[in-house]
């Protein structure tokens, strides 16, 4: 190890080139990945903060993000309120729209309900819930970025709408949540009475499960765990980013070792001359392979460590200048990070040490 530290620091230039490109590589992973995680996190953030664990939804829907445009009725709502085995129910109207704020067109979730059953607002940064059909929770980051404050107004399907509450938490990737009462979104949607989700509460005496199989007697409904429906949302958003993300992952790691690579392969190459006179006092090719691995080890190591604190830095920046992006960078993520930078150090190393076992003693006395 004390000779692959001496090699390193005999060009610093070189070696800070080398853990740079490492770290920037691993910042770019770890970045993607909380980005990734966050983008996961918002798009089921309204199902993990209402209560209850089954959700009903119609005849071959298995998520939020589905738009098939299938509805419940307010029957099935009454029916499903009324068995033993259900505490509550919290019907739902999700669709999404497109209003124009301040002269800017925005794709919004709107979210009707009842404040009777819940599924409103959990986190109210100012203000109070809608009152009456012309009254809406906007999320306070899509209202900071449009300008809008509690008292302003906008139109959605040519109806005036006033800013009652701003909302923490209701910024997702796929919309922003904007809360109404049901009657105004029903009206919208010309669906008077309908669902398009019903979350339901277990008695305390009934497992979800067992909920679960008894609602699914019922025509027209499709029941799943609340968990499922979550996973399900998140499985849609994984089909559209983890193709792309992974491909630029795989390049940030492909990068992150041809730098070690050419750094120690340079390094390895103008001392060739010091392995062979090892090889020719008995070294073997194992001492010879240690030796260049630990060179890669250490300057990927210590960019590994210095990415991760950029990823951190590059993940607080991001959601200071766009708030509407969550970067959730998780332990897990940087174990893997960490992995990865181990990996593209051996990945790097590689070549450096075939080059240093084929080297013959002789060459070196020749010179």
């Amino acid at each position: 190890m004390n000779l692959a530290v001496h090699n390193l620091l005999q060009d610093k230039l070189r070696l800070l080139l080398s853990v740079a490109g490492v770290a920037l590589a691993v910042m770019l992973i770890l970045f993607l990945l909380g980005l990734r995680e966050g983008v996961f996190r918002s798009a089921v953030v309204y199902l993990d903060h209402t209560p209850g664990s089954v959700v009903v939804m119609p005849t071959g829907v298995k998520s939020t993000s589905a738009g098939s445009g299938q509805m419940l009725t307010a029957e099935t709502t009454d029916a499903i309120a009324s068995m033993p085995e259900v505490e509550h129910v919290t019907p739902v109207l999700m669709m999404m729209a497109i209003p124009e704020l301040h002269g800017k067109k925005q794709v919004i979730r709107l979210v009707g309900y009842d404040a009777a059953y819940g599924g409103g607002p959990w986190d109210l940064a100012e203000g109070r819930e809608p009152g009456a059909d012309d009254e809406v929770v906007l999320d306070s980051v899509l209202a900071d970025r449009h300008g809008f404050d509690v008292g302003d107004s906008f139109e959605i399907a040519g109806r005036r709408l006033n800013v009652v509450g701003l909302s923490n938490g209701t910024s997702t990737f796929s919309g922003s949540i904007v809360f109404a009462r049901a009657t105004f979104v029903e009206s919208v949607a010309m669906a008077p009475g309908a669902a398009t989700l019903i979350i339901v509460t277990p008695a305390p005496e009934t497992t979800p499960g067992a909920l679960v199989a008894r609602l699914q007697s019922m025509p027209g409904t499709n029941v799943l765990l609340k968990s499922q429906v979550m996973a399900n949302d998140q499985q849609v958003l994984a089909g559209i980013f983890d193709q792309v993300l992974f491909l630029m992952v795989a390049a940030a790691f492909v990068i992150g070792a041809l730098v070690v690579g050419m750094v120690i392969y340079t390094a390895t190459n103008e001392r060739r001359g010091e392995y062979g006179i090892l090889k020719a006092i008995g070294a073997r090719n194992g001492v010879l392979y240690r030796v260049v691995a630990w060179q890669a080890v250490i300057a990927a190591g210590v960019g590994a460590l210095l990415g991760i604190g950029f990823a951190f830095a590059m993940g607080s920046l991001v959601m200071e200048m766009k708030p509407q992006f969550l970067v959730a960078i998780e332990p897990r993520a940087i174990m893997l990070t960490l992995a990865a930078g181990f990996v593209m150090a051996l990945a790097g190393a590689l070549i450096p040490a075939r080059a240093v076992a084929g080297l013959a003693p002789a060459e070196v006395f020749r010179r």
